[in-house]
């Protein structure tokens, strides 16, 4: 959690009482609302010319298991969910490996710039870290625990180019329609390793399972429509957007398509700070094919057990700098919570997500 602190400070430092005081005589510095909350992407266009370079960190933080909107534990996953490779020799009939917490953190570098006043080029690459810690249950049935482990990857994401395109005339400040054709090029690979804990004690190092790869090995497109509009200190706004995999990666697999819709509100006390509040949705199908790498008596190496139904509630904070040397730069943060989870499991569930944020224009 330094990075909140770090962006935080930073901002918070930069921004005394008396700046929203350059405003007041009708000049036309930056506003905190005038882009939607951190945790919507490639939500707003530029003018001819103008650049902006960005910085995310979001972290999420994965605990416990769910199929369905059922909660499991690890000895009901170990007794009774059955194993997808039982038949293949060393795999047991259930699940004797059973994932229990996931942190994640991805960092974010992304550039924007307006080729004219309606179209927006935008690029963002990513760094990922990711740890999974385990229970593995000893030999094929029963409930004795042999023992606990930890795999861990890090590395380059997938990274995002394409365009934001401006559907409105651009001529009331603090509004924009735009429709988002984005293109995730597989730049984060899909072919980690790590030491894992088998039923039968031994430690070898495989391929691991899908949700600790780096990358997704295909090409995806990424389509979307963002509308925001504000009326003196409220601000609205909301956004559709969906991931759709171009066929199958070199591993003979590709996750399932993913849509999600989102709107917020947010309120401006002041020109350089605003508070959101923000409602997100999203559903995603089952990934199709198979890795015929990944095979093991855990939840994880069955890409049956991927994806489902969300709905989250997020509180978000942006600031705007308006004088001295930070002047023009924003800082941002958002947080969120689950409000339902409706899983093709049974998956780790994710339990929290918190974004902070930098951004730039010059």
């Amino acid at each position: 959690m330094k990075h909140l602190f770090l962006l935080t400070g930073a901002a918070l430092a930069a921004l005394s009482p008396f700046s929203a005081q350059a405003h007041e005589d009708g000049s036309d510095g930056p506003h905190a609302s005038e882009h939607a909350p951190i945790g919507v992407m490639a939500d707003h266009r530029h003018k001819k010319g103008e650049w902006m370079l960005s910085y995310r960190y979001m972290h999420m933080d994965m605990e416990g298991n769910r199929d369905g909107t059922d909660s499991l534990s690890p000895t009901e996953i170990a007794t009774t969910v059955p194993n997808r490779f039982f038949g293949t020799p060393m795999q047991p009939p259930t699940l004797r490996v059973v994932p229990t917490n996931m942190p994640m953190d991805m960092y974010m570098v992304g550039g924007m710039y307006g080729l004219s006043d309606r179209v927006t080029l935008m690029a963002m690459g990513s760094y990922l870290t990711k740890e999974m810690d385990h229970i593995t249950f000893m030999g094929g049935i029963g409930e004795t625990v042999r023992g606990e482990f930890t795999t861990k990857v890090d590395g380059f994401g997938d990274s995002t180019v394409g365009a934001i395109i401006g559907l409105d005339d651009g001529m009331k400040r603090g509004r924009q329609i735009n429709a988002n054709l984005l293109l995730t090029l597989p730049t984060g690979s899909n072919e980690q390793t790590d030491e894992i804990l088998t039923p039968m004690g031994d430690t070898p190092s495989p391929r691991l399972p899908y949700p600790m790869q780096l990358g997704t090995g295909t090409i995806d497109f990424k389509p979307g429509v963002t509308w925001f509009d504000k009326a003196g200190k409220i601000g609205w706004g909301a956004q559709a957007s969906a991931r759709i995999p171009l066929g199958k990666n070199n591993e003979g697999y590709r996750f399932g398509n993913r849509a999600e819709g989102t709107a917020w509100l947010s309120y401006e006390p002041a020109y350089w700070v605003s508070f959101s509040g923000r409602l997100k949705a999203t559903t995603q199908g089952r990934m199709r094919g198979i890795d015929p790498a990944i095979v093991a008596p855990v939840q994880t190496a069955d890409p049956d057990n991927a994806g489902g139904d969300e709905i989250w509630a997020l509180a978000g904070m942006n600031f705007a700098v308006q004088s001295g040397a930070l002047s023009g730069h924003r800082f941002a943060l958002e947080f969120g919570l689950p409000l339902h989870r409706d899983l093709n499991g049974p998956q780790l569930e994710t339990d929290s997500v918190f974004t902070a944020g930098w951004q730039k224009a010059f």
